[in-house]
């Protein structure tokens, strides 16, 4: 047997595993990097977070990965270097992690990596019919094998596209397997970039589990910052508060076309951009609108989406779990518990012993859990294919 097999199959039969789960999404300020101590799999998962932290990107690297981020025209050099190159520094800052936490690598098992989303591509945003579903992360796995000298697993949406899925959001099988609850209705919203949530009901199993994305989180918000006041978000929602919301400019925004599919259903900034903010403006008569006016009314926008959702899959008394850099937009949070009905409690997940910043970190080591010792996943109630998620790359 191969010493890195055997390894595997090592930590595969340990009681516990120390697992780092990595991730960093849409909004590409920074890498959130947990070390998670996993036992059992499935439903029988046991979690603690020994250390988390998010590892900020200087603006040097956010302005590497924006060259190549949800655009219809990059230059293919620069994305095939780009890819290695993150890889090795994701595996740097995972060393100074480490480091930090005097945590020796060696006592690792593995390295759960989510990459970085560059284009998220389901066959309802694009117009060509011989293709399916795409996606495609970058970092390569390899690279940050070799520069921490512990075997990484990552790359874990391609198996459930190949499935038949749209490789997003994977959130349903962490939060199903860590959260769901035989007491109370949940669900697990988070508002990164992109908003997404995950319907819990009451003893459910698997296939009564909803996970959708929704549309914007912040990804509108900050894009707007970016491009109007040079600055990565609204500190405190401090330009948002300042203005008023305007009704002609969210009809418009509401008439987008990924707001009338069904759940389940997946979108990224591709879609939710300033393109169509742009578009939605002329068509609403509303380009002369004050910068205040725009954000107060994008952050509405984000707020009646989710709300809307929420709504509709709250029958009955529910707690709603927050997570995600949305949980400290306070007028955000405040615009939608104010369009949540009465038997709707909403309160952060760092209440179930997850810090809201570290969630999807964690589910990606989940993940990577589910990969070394789980079964096969089912992918849904309408399918009969069971998949593994994530590709393992060893450190030599």
């Amino acid at each position: 047997m191969h010493s890195h097999i055997k390894k595997l199959y090592q930590s595969a039969t340990k009681p516990e595993r120390l697992i780092i789960g990595l991730m960093s999404g849409t909004s590409l300020d920074g890498l959130d990097v947990a070390l998670c101590r996993v036992s059992g799999n499935g439903r029988g998962t046991e979690l603690t977070v020994q250390a988390f932290t998010t590892c900020d990107y200087p603006q040097s690297v956010k302005d590497k990965i924006s060259q190549v981020f949800a655009k219809q025209t990059v230059n293919l050099e620069y994305l095939t270097l780009l890819n290695p190159w993150l890889g090795q520094y994701h595996g740097q800052l995972i060393n100074q992690c480490l480091m930090r936490w005097q945590v020796d690598p060696h006592t690792i098992d593995v390295i759960a990596s989510h990459g970085q989303t560059i284009f998220h591509c389901p066959q309802h945003q694009h117009d060509y019919t011989e293709f399916a579903n795409a996606t495609l992360q970058i970092g390569d796995a390899d690279h940050i094998a070799v520069a921490t000298g512990i075997t990484t697993i990552a790359d874990f949406r391609q198996k459930h596209i190949a499935a038949g899925g749209e490789g997003a959001p994977l959130a349903q099988y962490g939060d199903y397997y860590y959260f769901a609850s035989n007491e109370e209705n949940r669900i697990l919203l988070n508002m990164g970039g992109i908003a997404n949530l995950t319907f819990l009901p009451k003893g459910g199993q698997l296939d009564d589990v909803i996970c959708s994305d929704l549309g914007p989180g912040n990804t509108l918000m900050d894009a707007y910052m970016r491009a109007y006041y040079g600055k990565p978000f609204d500190e405190n929602a401090a330009v948002a508060m300042q203005g008023k919301v305007n009704s002609a400019l969210l009809n418009a925004l509401l008439e987008t076309s990924f707001f009338a599919l069904d759940l389940p259903k997946t979108t990224g900034p591709e879609v939710f951009n300033l393109a169509l903010l742009k578009r939605a403006q002329r068509n609403s008569n509303t380009l002369e609108l004050s910068h205040q006016d725009v954000m107060a009314t994008l952050s509405a926008l984000s707020a009646q989406v989710i709300a809307k959702h929420i709504n509709a899959l709250a029958k009955h008394s529910t707690s709603v779990y927050c997570s995600g850099g949305g949980v400290h937009n306070v007028l955000l949070i405040n615009q939608i518990k104010k369009l949540l009905s009465t038997h709707i409690k909403m309160q952060n997940s760092d209440v179930l012993g997850v810090h809201p910043d570290a969630k999807e970190a964690v589910l990606f080591a989940m993940l990577a859990n589910e990969c070394l010792v789980g079964e096969c996943i089912e992918q849904s109630a309408q399918s009969s294919v069971s998949v593994t998620m994530g590709k393992v790359s060893f450190a030599d």
